[in-house]
């Protein structure tokens, strides 16, 4: 039985997480000492309609999502050179034009929800060399930089007005600092997502400034926090079956807390404070995981299915003869899943993926490429007798319904592919 990190889905994605450690936890540390986390966290939100015109445009979605994070920081950057509003202010009203501009890139432009999932959710376990490598650069810049610019950053951090009557023109550096959060953040978006940036970004370099006061030894206990916690993190989803981006966000809040409370409480306490912290963050996690709905190992055909409802197509056609892997659970909303550690090992083992198509479940054709295996993939959307009419009427597949299987005709013509595919793989 392999250990989880023999396996290669696991493995990259414990690469991404050491190599992130460097620039979120040197970042992090001037974040909280300049008070930049609410830019921060707005700079994934705000590269929304970056990804709207990458998937308009067919070009790379980083790519975009990159453009438009430096377009947010620039933006940020020129007020914060002419005002002395804060900085949080300043994100806000830049912030709200570059969402309306990306909702209304996907509304009436390009009539899509983009890759939404993307910029919300990320995963850990779906990570590619690509990725990797943006955030080889984004941890290579961001360290060069704090070299030669942190003794100007950290002045201005400080005491503003004592570094301009120095001559430390340090603000006029800051757009360096915000451009480098912005390519860390969108490097960080494929592993985390942007609503738990913060659990990288933010929470570790907070609490290792409970015990730190030079900035040095702040820098290199963050870097160490946040290649702890991701590693246990990873470790940790794929032993309870849950998110790992939840579960290291999970984490770092449980260590923030334990970390606050170890600095208030007499030392007699501290030992039960933390383990209190430790009881209340594994429940949660275990609470985000999941079981496989599969029937087990033997000769039958290794099935994943993406809905609950092509499960269930492929376990009655199958029968005894298909050993099937659900991926969605009731109730489980499609469009912000992120896979789970037994979702990839399913579809590295499988035979057959069905999926449903027209953009419900995008995240699987990631899954499967990066999952290591090669099954076929059986997309049931692909070619439907009946189109139910969607937000617009048009040739493309993402204009249309994508819950074609509401129409018994589509779920018909669907479970007589389930049927030949399913013959196909195993003519016996």
């Amino acid at each position: 039985m392999p250990g989880p990190f023999d396996l290669a889905f696991m493995q990259r994605g414990l690469v991404e997480v050491l190599v992130l450690a460097v620039a979120a936890g040197l970042l992090g540390t001037w974040i909280v000492l300049r008070e930049l986390a609410f830019f921060s966290h707005a700079t994934g939100t705000a590269a929304f309609p970056g990804l709207v015109l990458a998937d308009g445009l067919a070009f790379p979605a980083p790519l975009g999502a990159f453009a438009t994070a430096v377009l947010f920081a620039g933006g940020v950057g020129a007020l914060s050179a002419r005002r002395r509003t804060s900085y949080d202010s300043l994100t806000a009203i830049v912030l709200v034009g570059f969402l309306a501009a990306g909702v209304i890139l996907a509304s009436d432009v390009f009539r899509s929800g983009s890759n939404v999932e993307t910029l919300l959710f990320g995963s850990l376990l779906t990570i590619g060399w690509r990725d990797i490598a943006l955030a080889c650069v984004a941890s290579g810049l961001t360290l060069v930089a704090s070299l030669c610019l942190g003794r100007r950053w950290l002045a201005s951090g400080f005491d503003p007005e004592s570094a301009r009557s120095l001559g430390l023109r340090a603000r006029a550096l800051d757009p360096v600092l915000l451009a480098l959060i912005a390519l860390s953040t969108i490097a960080a978006l494929s592993a985390v997502g942007a609503l738990l940036a913060t659990a990288l970004f933010v929470v570790p370099a907070a609490t290792t400034r409970l015990f730190c006061r030079r900035i040095v030894i702040w820098q290199a206990a963050t870097v160490a926090l946040v290649a702890a916690e991701g590693v246990a993190g990873l470790w940790l989803s794929y032993e309870t079956n849950a998110p790992p981006g939840a579960t290291i966000a999970v984490l770092a809040g449980a260590g923030f807390l334990a970390a606050l409370l170890a600095t208030r409480l007499p030392r007699g306490h501290v030992g039960v404070a933390v383990g209190a912290c430790l009881a209340l963050a594994l429940p949660l996690v275990a609470g985000c995981g999941g079981t496989a709905a599969s029937g087990g190992g033997g000769a039958r055909l290794a099935v994943m299915a993406t809905t609950t409802q092509i499960a269930d197509w492929v376990r009655q056609v199958g029968g005894e003869r298909v050993d099937v892997h659900q991926v969605l659970r009731p109730n489980t909303d499609p469009h912000d899943y992120e896979p789970r550690p037994r979702d990839v090992e399913a579809a590295a083992g499988a035979r057959l993926v069905f999926v449903n198509g027209d953009r419900l479940d995008a995240w699987a054709a990631k899954l499967v490429e990066q999952s290591g295996g090669s099954p076929g993939v059986v997309d049931l959307g692909a070619s439907l007798p009946v189109r139910l009419a969607g937000e617009s009427n048009g040739p493309e597949a993402s204009r249309y319904d994508p819950h074609w299987w509401h129409d018994p005709v589509n779920a018909e013509a669907a479970v007589r592919r389930v049927r030949d595919a399913l013959a196909a793989a195993a003519p016996e």
